[in-house]
């Protein structure tokens, strides 16, 4: 028995410590896959579509 309750407590430290260091270790798309010949900006630079929310009420 204490071996299965160890077993469970080991897999749960270890999903949390691969969470935070995974959650660090990630780059958004458009940072990550930016270079001179995809010119990707901030992705609220260059949508396109009609507006949501607060700037579909500011433009009517």
């Amino acid at each position: 028995m204490r071996t299965i309750v160890g077993g469970i407590v080991l897999a749960a430290l270890i999903g949390v410590a691969a969470g935070l260091v995974l959650t660090n270790m990630q780059t958004p798309a458009w940072r990550a896959f930016s270079t001179s010949g995809a010119r990707v900006g901030d992705p609220g630079e260059n949508l396109i579509g009609p507006p949501w929310g607060r700037e579909r009420s500011a433009k009517s």
